[in-house]
């Protein structure tokens, strides 16, 4: 598997990121929904990495700098037909790493509450996440959970 830093112009890119809305979008109302399209992640404060394997595109996940210290986790997806085979956690360990070498403090995400994100919420605590009460703009919300990962070393 290679991860890898995207420009987000491809249309297997697209493609994903579209089904990462579709999923997102019928699993959580519209007024909880906070995944971001293909023009907000190309912001300045956001890194996007796809994972690959060949030619098939199997996953993605970005980073957006809140500030010097702390980042938020974003865009995590992973393809249908890649679920299950360690996509997600080669990814989040890709995110986690460029976190410590950033020299963050800590790394905070947003997911929802419902059952469809359950595997999501295990893979992260899987990984040492702790929920946390919101952060930066987000607010309570039933349809959301908030999770934080402390990096000193």
């Amino acid at each position: 598997m290679l991860i890898q830093e995207d420009d987000l112009r491809g249309p297997e890119v697209a493609e994903l990121l579209q089904a990462h809305l579709i999923y997102t979008g019928g699993n959580s109302p519209s007024e909880s929904m906070h995944a971001l399209d293909l023009d907000a992640l190309r912001a300045p404060a956001i890194t996007f990495w796809t994972a690959w394997q060949d030619d098939a595109l199997l996953g993605c996940g970005a980073i957006s700098e809140i500030d010097q210290l702390n980042g938020e986790i974003k865009s995590m997806h992973t393809a249908a037909a890649h679920r299950g085979k360690g996509v997600a956690a080669a990814i989040l360990t890709h995110i986690i790493a460029t976190a410590r070498q950033r020299s963050y403090e800590r790394l905070y995400l947003e997911t929802g509450s419902m059952e469809p994100f359950a595997p999501a919420r295990a893979l992260y605590s899987r990984f040492g996440f702790e929920f946390c009460d919101p952060f930066g703009a987000y607010v309570e919300d039933r349809h959301s959970v908030f999770m934080t990962l402390g990096l000193s070393a």
